[in-house]
């Protein structure tokens, strides 16, 4: 008898009678209800899955009425600034009499596809309409959700002043006590994990710089305080942008929860005209039952599966010489460290700042993007050509959205910069930010970085980013002027789209500063970013701790540079500092000049064991198993995706006497499997290496210890599986 086939269920459901909206993810359900009567979007459901027949029956929770409290407020979808609203408005406007307030109206309910739903809304006499978006991404729990807005009238009804636009509200359910997971920071100092109880009132995380920020990232976790690595519910939103951004955390008296996520902050007024539409960010978002680690590992499925470019590829092994020969490059002793980096496995050769006219220091030359003449008196090609025939591809560093006060481009159009007339152009690392949401500047940017790029064989750019904004206006009347803090990202965010679709063999790093601009937005146009300016192999854990709760491994720089650290003073070995680094994207940044042949010997092993890695690390299942600063040892794992190799990294920082570690618990093993540490030849169980533990190996004595484990499935005679 054949089987008999069962259809799918669709991501999105709609009941047309009630107006309930269930959105299905692989482990998670969203419900909505659609109050046609009200004129507003009431949130019924976060969390569990649960069948359509249970959703089209829960209650809207509501809060007391009475004069002083609003009915909803906590409670719809997307909160408007209008009628009796108290709490933070995900809409709010300014209408050319100089009213405000919104009286939302439902004009329908729109499924695209399975997995899109759209809920349009209107003013009930004024020109403005908002659909928002709900979004399912296949094969994960992340929901994406945006919001269009519309100025529906004629020239006669003027312009409509956007005062606040976020992409989306996420209500949470209700629970007596929550608990907000962020990282902070700043330069070098990257990705602080902290995570404390979320008081009544407002929260918020954002950016003011103009872009994602060293001290803050567009991400946040809630949890009712009880959660763990690998186990208790877990909600995480995010945004997808790369200006300036917010995030507002609201718990009310009365019990209810939210997350607001959208471009801009206070002061950022966008102008939309008769006829214009305004699409915000995406803002993504998700449910688990499995902790934090389990979160962490639901973004990086979708993050590779939705939003990488190319996220099947291995990225290179690469030196980058900036640390070596800072502005002093020449082709000399460029072409001198390829030939040294070749000699160790490396893959991709990145000439840093320094090689274009002017720039003999950070005070002169950004802006006038043409090869040094007495550095580069062949221009570059004759580097890359070498580059090319040492078997490496060849990558350049560029600041495209920076100018110096002293280069001819500033001569020749000061007036790209962002200022205010009347206000003093502050200068930050001697440079000034050109204004990206002008279409002539993006123009110009995207004209010499072709011509740079097809010159001169180009394969990778770091393309980086090291100032915030000041003085952040665009020139002439208008009451939008600050509107640059969201369309310069944007800019950016085109020229990286025509870039790459003129070049498609072009890969990208995202710099700014170090992790300045990390955001999915970014991840979307660039294939690997770099972390952070401080490369300590100590500091490094942390920091590499704090990206990975959001982005995977496979899209983290990481290098092993010079011990005395250039920027702490720590002195790290080799081995640490390569194992720190194994962690991520493998680079390499130190002087090789000055190393010795023995510690270039060690480097060219360690070079080879980490490609024997790369695609665990990479594009594995990755697994939090120690926590920096919260015990001796840190450790972190990763398994490959058919789960037949396994790779666990092992850092002490500083020896402890006392009663020796336990052994070290690994997740995600078969527990039927037998396991090879692929060094000793040992075999394990993996229910054993789950339940009892891995034995830890013998770390070298003193400060800065490190190992690595490589486990491969075996079966019981030993043969590979």
């Amino acid at each position: 008898m054949t089987a008999k086939h069962t259809p799918p269920v669709p991501s999105v459901q709609v009941d047309e009678a009630g107006g309930t909206v269930l959105l299905r993810t692989t482990r998670s359900a969203y419900a909505l209800r659609v109050d046609r009567a009200a004129g507003c979007v009431l949130h019924l459901h976060w969390g569990a899955d649960l069948p359509q027949e249970d959703a089209v029956r829960l209650p809207v929770w509501s809060e007391h009425d009475n004069s002083f409290a609003g009915r909803w407020d906590g409670v719809e979808e997307y909160p408007v600034d209008g009628g009796a609203r108290f709490g933070v408005p995900a809409l709010e406007v300014r209408f050319a009499d100089g009213s405000g307030p919104l009286e939302p109206t439902v004009r329908d309910v729109i499924v695209e596809g399975d997995d899109h739903a759209v809920v349009r809304l209107h003013d009930r006499t004024r020109p403005l309409a908002w659909d928002l978006h709900y979004r399912v991404a296949a094969g994960g729990d992340v929901l994406e959700r945006w919001t269009e807005i519309h100025h529906t009238g004629t020239a006669d009804d003027g312009d409509v002043l956007l005062l606040r636009y976020a992409s989306a509200h996420w209500p949470l359910p209700q629970r007596p006590s929550w608990r907000i997971g962020s990282v902070h920071g700043g330069w070098s100092r990257e990705g602080r994990l902290d995570r404390s109880g979320l008081p009544v009132g407002e929260t918020v995380l954002g950016s003011r710089r103009g872009h994602t920020g060293h001290h803050a990232n567009p991400w946040a976790t809630l949890d009712t305080g009880g959660a763990g690595e690998e186990h208790g519910e877990v909600w995480t939103v995010a945004l997808a942008a790369s200006g300036s951004w917010r995030l507002t955390a609201q718990r009310t008296a009365a019990g209810r929860t939210g997350v607001m996520a959208g471009e801009g902050h206070e002061g950022i007024e966008l102008r939309l005209a008769p006829g214009g539409t305004q699409r915000t960010a995406v803002s993504l978002a998700l449910y688990t039952d499995r902790g934090f680690g389990g979160a962490s590992r639901a973004f990086h499925h979708h993050l590779r599966a939705h939003v990488l470019p190319h996220p099947e590829e291995l990225r290179p092994v690469l030196y980058n010489s900036w640390e070596a020969t800072s502005f002093a490059v020449t082709e000399e002793n460029q072409i001198a460290l390829a030939k040294r980096a070749s000699a160790l496995g490396v893959e991709l050769f990145v000439l840093d700042d320094g090689w274009f006219r002017g720039r003999d220091d950070d005070r002169a030359g950004l802006g006038d993007w043409a090869p040094h003449p007495r550095r580069f008196p062949r221009g570059l090609r004759p580097l890359a050509d070498e580059v090319h025939r040492l078997g490496m591809a060849f990558g350049l560093w560029v600041e495209p959205e920076m100018v110096n006060a002293d280069s001819d481009l500033y001569r020749r159009h000061p007036d790209w910069v962002l200022h205010l007339p009347d206000r003093t152009a502050t200068e930050l690392r001697n440079q000034l930010v050109l204004d990206f949401s002008r279409p002539e500047v993006t123009d110009w940017a995207l004209a010499w970085l072709s011509q740079v790029v097809a010159d001169n064989a180009v394969d990778f750019l770091k393309w980086d980013f090291n100032r915030s904004f000041s003085e952040a206006g665009v020139p002439g009347p208008g009451p939008d002027a600050r509107r640059v803090h969201v369309d310069h990202a944007r800019g950016v965010h085109q020229v990286l789209d025509r870039l790459r679709a003129q070049f498609p063999h072009l890969r990208i790093e995202a710099c700014a500063g170090g992790g300045g601009r990390v955001d999915p937005a970014v991840l979307a146009r660039a294939d690997q970013v770099w972390t952070s300016d401080n490369t300590d192999a100590v500091d490094r854990l942390a920091i590499q701790h704090g990206f990975s709760q959001l982005y995977p491994a496979g899209v983290m720089s990481a290098w092993v540079t010079d011990s005395p650290n250039p920027l702490t003073g720590r002195a790290v070995p080799i081995p640490f500092r390569f194992h720190s680094a194994m962690a991520g994207v493998l680079g390499i940044g130190g002087d090789l000049t000055r190393w010795t042949e023995a510690e270039l010997a060690e480097a060219g092993r360690l070079v080879q064991l980490y490609k024997d890695i790369r695609p665990v690390v990479q594009q594995g299942i990755q697994f939090r198993l120690l926590d920096p600063g919260e015990g001796p040892l840190t450790s972190v794992q990763y398994l490959d995706a058919s789960g037949e190799r396994a790779v666990v990294l092992i850092w002490r920082t500083s020896p402890a006497f006392g009663t020796p570690h336990p052994p070290l618990r690994l997740r995600g093993l078969a527990p039927e499997a037998r396991y090879r540490d692929e060094a000793t030849g040992r075999e394990w169980a993996g229910a054993t290496l789950t339940g009892f533990g891995m034995p830890l190996p013998e770390l070298p004595r003193g400060d800065c210890a490190s190992a690595l484990v490589r486990l491969r499935r075996v079966d019981g005679r030993g043969r590979n599986t």
